[in-house]
């Protein structure tokens, strides 16, 4: 039976923490698998007991910089005493001297995202720039130190190898319909209330927390665009997050944005439901006409398939990774043309049969995404690490 150590200490929020959810739950269903999974404390209640997969539990206390040195200082001695076979190391940083062969999972593309700097400086947040180049410079170290890299997507994977110079794989991150839809409870009623009161009008959804690199700014400009367009039926924009500071995971300052909402007269069109349980989210996207997202920055975009298959019709930014994602079933727009988003928009709140074929086509294209297949393509290319270990890029049959 082989034995995977998995790091997940730094899983916390957004992509990296929507992948152990997911993936660890197949990881236990395996019988020729036994796991070692390292994740925080708040972290470890999400999962339950299993006899294949057993749990270190790490306080997550001092931020990125205490996580570092838990990571360097203390799994080397973990993953001895676990005599796992190899380490999975998931949050974008390598162990440097591993004790077995190391598969790392990339997936941070702020590090390489000349858009994401540019936007820092226009916000004049230098010391955000400085750390997010010093991690970069660890990130790039780590594919260095890691026996093989693996990216979320062909695009990001390329992103990467021309960062780095070295190769790097691609394996697709999935999408299990059953689990996701599985959950019956309805949402609280707050949250409820706020769908109900916006019955009959157009209704768009984006997913995520505040942050700077998914471009909010040119999302809530687009908003007055297209209920100019719609005369008198209501725009309303749903956001899983709060334009607050404090309300959000990071360092990302949410009142210039806030003050924005204000200035562009929309308060009444932008509904700020705050954070809502993954498991919760299906209805959010049962709710909802379309789905938007204008980020200039992704390595996969997990919600992309999430709202495919819940037949939502996605409009996208113009990224080559959401172009790999969603293929003919999306719409697409310059990502920083708040104009030319609301004209897709526009669109698809005024004709129906688009709507319906974008629907279709979505929910078809949802289907090529599975973690099943995303598992066994990890646990071939770590076999294929383990007979080959001294290699330094595998090219397993992906």
């Amino acid at each position: 039976m082989m034995h995977l150590f998995l790091n997940g200490l730094a899983a916390s929020a957004g992509g990296g923490l929507t992948y152990l959810r997911n993936v660890i739950p197949h990881l236990a269903d395996r019988t020729d698998v036994r796991t070692t999974v390292t994740v925080s404390s708040q972290l470890r209640r999400e999962f339950g007991n299993t006899a294949r997969v057993s749990f270190i539990e790490l306080e997550s206390r001092g931020g990125a910089a205490w996580r570092s040195y838990q990571e360097q200082k203390l799994l080397p001695g973990l993953i001895r005493r676990s005599a796992a076979d190899v380490l999975i190391s998931a949050g974008n940083f390598a162990l440097r001297n591993s004790p077995v062969p190391q598969v790392l999972l990339s997936r941070n593309s702020l590090y390489t995202s000349a858009d994401f700097f540019r936007d820092l400086r226009d916000r004049h947040e230098y010391a955000m720039g400085l750390d997010t180049r010093a991690r970069g410079f660890l990130a790039r170290r780590s594919i260095r130190w890691a026996d093989c890299t693996v990216a979320p997507s062909q695009a990001f994977a390329r992103d990467l190898q021309q960062w780095t110079g070295q190769k790097v794989l691609a394996i697709h991150h999935g999408f299990d319909r059953d689990a996701f839809f599985r959950d019956s409870t309805p949402l609280p009623a707050e949250i409820q209330h706020k769908f109900d009161s916006a019955v009959g009008s157009f209704r768009v959804l984006f997913v995520s927390h505040y942050n700077y690199y998914r471009n909010f700014e040119t999302l809530l400009r687009a908003i007055p665009l297209v209920q100019e367009r719609l005369a008198k039926r209501p725009v309303r924009l749903f956001l899983t997050c709060k334009l607050l500071s404090e309300e959000n995971p990071g360092r990302y300052r949410a009142e210039a944005t806030s003050a924005l909402v204000s200035r562009l007269g929309i308060e009444h069109n932008v509904v700020q439901l705050g954070t809502v349980p993954y498991h919760l989210l299906h209805h959010l996207y049962h709710a909802c006409d379309i789905y938007v997202t204008a980020a200039y920055a992704e390595s996969f975009a997990h919600p992309l398939v999430e709202a495919m298959a819940s037949g939502l019709p996605v409009v996208a930014s113009d990224l080559p990774v959401h172009w790999e994602i969603c293929g003919g079933a999306a719409r697409y727009f310059q990502r920083f043309s708040p104009e030319c988003l609301a004209e897709e928009m526009a669109q698809l709140a005024c004709s129906g049969e688009l709507s319906r074929t974008m629907t279709e086509s979505g929910l078809q294209r949802s289907k090529d995404f599975s973690w099943s297949r995303h598992v066994e393509k990890l646990l071939a290319l770590v076999e294929s690490l383990t007979k080959h270990s001294g290699s330094r890029v595998l090219t397993a049959a992906l």
